[in-house]
């Protein structure tokens, strides 16, 4: 069984700048998505929106024995080493990417009690910028501010990829958001963006996909323990 993880750290710019060129390679390493962070909800002109001190990776390792050889052995890995990330078993996906095309459509069953992250990517069509963020900043906002999660961020590799991550008390809450039956103000936003992509696409791919935390490791801005227990 594959296996995925979630990177934060924070990085000299130049670092960053470097892995969002070229991804690291490594033993057991199937592919790395290497990004800047974004905040949430912040203005489109702003230094906010694209964080070079701060770095995230998405990556689908062979096996957890790899994820600590790169941890260990590899330069970049080292420095991430001494941040925050989650490892995950794969459940569900919505869509497809290139990048992950053996993923089922589904994998296994769960509780609709128990926490879980999602994670999407996008991959975006540059003239539908000005629609993807008319319609996609309210839905930021909606999960950046959300009581159920614990820890909702998004993150950018330029010119065209846009990748979110949040992590959820229950799958249950996370569903009701999507369906737009939060107890929340304007709890229909995300709702009403799938609608507005549905009628016209933003992207050249999208895949949303949902994991099982399985553990966490080191610290994120001074915080652990982000998975609900």
């Amino acid at each position: 069984m594959t296996i995925f993880t979630f990177h934060l750290a924070e990085l000299r710019p130049t670092t960053t700048a470097g892995a969002l060129r070229k991804p690291p390679s490594a033993p057991g390493l199937r592919h790395a998505e290497c990004l800047a962070l974004m905040r949430l909800g912040a203005p489109t002109l702003s230094p906010s929106r694209l964080q070079l001190r701060r770095m995230a990776m998405f990556a689908r390792w062979d096996d957890e024995a790899a994820i600590t050889t790169f941890l260990a052995d590899d330069p970049l890995g080292r420095q991430l080493a001494t941040g925050w990330h989650v490892r995950l078993q794969y459940l569900r996906r919505w869509s497809r990417l290139a990048a992950f095309p053996d993923l089922p459509p589904k994998a296994g069953e769960w509780s609709p009690t128990e926490p879980v992250v999602a994670v999407t990517v996008a991959r975006m069509r540059l003239l539908e910028v000005p629609r993807f963020l008319k319609w996609g900043k309210p839905v930021e906002r909606l999960v950046r501010d959300h009581p159920a999660t614990t820890l909702a961020l998004a993150a950018v590799r330029p010119p065209r990829t846009i990748s979110t991550f949040s992590i959820w008390h229950s799958i249950q809450e996370m569903e009701a958001m999507v369906h737009g039956q939060s107890p929340v103000p304007n709890p229909t936003r995300h709702a009403t963006a799938m609608t507005e992509r549905h009628r016209r696409d933003f992207h050249h791919e999208f895949a949303t996909y949902r994991f099982r935390p399985l553990s966490e490791h080191g610290t994120w801005q001074g915080r652990s323990g982000f998975v609900p227990r």
